[in-house]
């Protein structure tokens, strides 16, 4: 790799040492500080003169400190003549709000898109976006990777019998249909209605056959984990031997903790794509780093490879 230099935002610093250790370079050097006004304040300590820059930013709580960090950067690394700026989010900032599903709402996904163009970026490289149409939101290049390969993978490993691939609502079977696929397994449907902006999901019965199996629920993200317990009650209702879940972005926000302990479910297997603190790595929580797929995306991106052949692999 040539004139490439990656830098962490404050949060996201173990994620870009992963980075960097996958493609044998050192982090770029970066001061960020935060004045007694509770200004932000962010200065580049080395050239990136005409130089491959890479800024890499978790969206840990609170998430819109997360947003000025990355923009305040952005626009150091513009003012500093960097050649492309690389904008990598291994989860987008408010992803679920996404489109005008109610009167005079915000689409704050966009608003956000928007934002990181205005600073400066050239690229932006992320992860199992919540809905696939917020790359049509940015007029510069969006490159969106998977955690599917890296799940299925785990999960082949255990060599599960019996197993069944739950789709949470109508929505997800597209996705479950994918995983049953690939594990030559059937596949199931919970009945699923949203009430509100609560998260709160309603599941009543299940589409399929689920009794004696190993039930594998797969999401994008586990936020407040209500619609995943909801599913997980019907599974247990119908009499589900093991229930399984796979999710890349481990949110794990309000009562997610204590409801993934109290739940019956055997294991949930999370990427690294948003910090998981250590007093929320319970028992039935494996974390699965996918640091490794973005540094092949980046040296791709570096050496004006393809990334689509990262998943014919």
């Amino acid at each position: 790799m040539k004139n490439i230099k990656i830098f962490a935002c404050p949060t996201a610093e173990k994620f870009t040492k992963e980075i960097c250790d996958c493609l044998g370079i050192e982090m770029g050097k970066i001061k960020h500080q935060k004045f007694i006004n509770d200004n932000n304040f962010v200065q580049i300590l080395e050239t990136v003169r005409q130089k491959d820059v890479y800024i890499v930013q978790t969206t840990q709580p609170p998430v819109n400190e997360r947003i000025m960090e990355l923009l305040i950067t952005i626009d150091a690394v513009k003012r500093a003549s960097a050649k492309n700026i690389n904008v990598v989010l291994p989860y987008f900032p408010y992803s679920r709000s996404d489109k005008k599903d109610q009167p005079r709402v915000p689409i704050t996904a966009k608003l956000i898109a928007q934002l990181i163009e205005a600073a400066g970026a050239t690229r932006v490289i992320s992860c199992d976006l919540h809905n696939p149409a917020i790359e049509a939101y940015f007029n510069i290049n969006c490159d969106k990777l998977t955690a599917e390969y890296l799940l299925e993978k785990y999960y082949k490993e255990k060599n599960l019998k019996d197993m069944v691939i739950v789709a949470t609502d109508a929505g997800s079977s597209k996705k479950a249909y994918k995983y049953s696929e690939f594990f030559k397994c059937p596949i199931a449907l919970v009945d699923k209605r949203r009430e509100g902006n609560d998260d709160r999901a309603i599941a009543s019965t299940i589409i399929g056959e689920v009794k004696d199996k190993n039930a594998i629920i797969f999401d994008d993200e586990i936020d407040t984990a209500g619609s995943m317990m909801e599913t997980v009650k019907v599974l247990q209702k119908f009499g589900a031997k093991n229930i399984y879940a796979g999710a890349t972005h481990g949110i794990l926000s309000g009562p997610a903790i204590e409801r993934i302990q109290n739940s019956g479910i055997k294991e949930m297997v999370l990427t690294n794509t948003v910090p998981i603190p250590e007093e929320k790595m319970i028992d039935n929580i494996t974390v699965l780093s996918i640091a490794p797929l973005f540094a092949e995306a980046i040296q791709r991106t570096n050496e004006e490879k393809p990334l689509g052949e990262l998943f014919e692999l």
